[in-house]
């Protein structure tokens, strides 16, 4: 009778799983953009202890490498797997959508967690931001230029080409540069990738010092790249000439703070983006939560989550700066 009743409160669409949740722990899956990218182990936490307070089955997988279409066999995989959600970082906006339609005619959740699907929003069921992402390109140029007093050349070092988050601030960094009369005298000269590995970003950071001598400042939004920056800074001896900030873990970050290679950089909860994600998915399945613009609930430790247009949400209104003053009150 119990099975009955919940059956009739569900949507037609989650019907099957539903089914299997009553007999079975939901079966949630992470699919991360790579392997050895500490950025993700911080969302696995918050969607483990999530689980683990919430009764769920949780995995995180990842390919080796972040290309736009390496994830796929790992959505297939869980496809075949028969898992009830899936969650994704992805590495392309559009090389992903036949596969994860192919995930959503099966009844599978699917979320895109930490990154979107930036113009094919209609491939996934909702999304887990951790801050409104306009907002991410203004605020590293205006930290950038705070350093720099508002003048010289600058360098962007990024993940993948194919990035979708990053793509999207540093189209709105280039924006900002162009319109904004306040950095006028700010020069972007270069935006290089390093692919999200720690090798490849000290190889294009290292020449950019090169190809640039009179640069004064690199932008890095990706943790991998930011930590590779501060490195060869830290390495060379230049931070008083050259300035590094970006998107970064305090973890990775606090010993080039406390040295003064980098002032400071910014960044958010990762882990809040995994407890979001899991409470949501258990609230969709369970129907206690409406997928639906507008709707709001509650989530331990975040309190008021919206849904916002496109199916978005965010685990924080504005980003954090870390920098000497805070930086040892974080711990991931």
């Amino acid at each position: 009778m119990l099975a009955k009743s919940m059956l009739l409160g569900l949507a037609a669409g989650f019907a099957l799983v539903t089914s299997a949740i009553a007999a079975d722990p939901v079966k949630i899956v992470y699919i991360g953009k790579n392997t050895g990218n500490p950025y993700f182990d911080s969302i696995t936490g918050g969607f483990e202890d999530a689980c683990k307070a919430l009764g769920c089955e949780f995995e995180f997988v990842a390919p080796a490498t972040a290309e736009a279409t390496s994830q796929i066999p790992f959505i297939e995989a869980q496809i075949q797997r028969g898992v009830n959600v899936i969650g994704i970082a992805p590495n392309s906006p559009d090389a992903l959508n036949q596969v994860l339609d192919d995930a959503r005619a099966k009844g599978i959740l699917v979320l895109t967690v930490n990154g979107d699907l930036v113009g094919n929003e209609s491939h996934r069921d909702a999304t887990i931001l951790p801050v409104d992402f306009t907002k991410t390109g203004p605020n590293q140029v205006e930290l950038m230029g705070s350093m720099i007093d508002y003048k010289g050349e600058i360098a962007i070092l990024s993940a993948t080409t194919e990035a979708p988050d990053q793509n999207t601030w540093i189209a709105a960094m280039n924006d900002t540069l162009k319109n904004d009369a306040k950095y006028k005298d700010m020069k972007l000269v270069a935006t290089v990738y390093g692919d999200d590995q720690p090798e490849k970003s000290t190889t294009e950071m290292e020449a950019l010092l090169s190809n640039y001598p009179d640069l004064v400042g690199v932008i890095a939004p990706t943790t991998v790249g930011v930590a590779a920056a501060a490195q060869v800074v830290q390495s060379r001896g230049i931070a008083d000439k050259v300035h590094v900030t970006g998107l970064g873990l305090p973890s990775e970050m606090r010993d080039f703070v406390k040295d003064g290679t980098v002032k400071a950089f910014q960044l958010w909860s990762p882990y809040n983006e995994g407890w979001l994600a899991a409470h949501f998915a258990l609230g969709v399945l369970d129907g206690s939560i409406k997928n639906e613009v507008g709707n709001t609930f509650e989530v331990p430790n975040l309190g008021t989550i919206t849904i916002n247009d496109k199916n978005a949400m965010n685990t924080q209104a504005e980003l954090t700066t870390f920098d000497a003053s805070n930086i040892d009150d974080f711990n991931f």
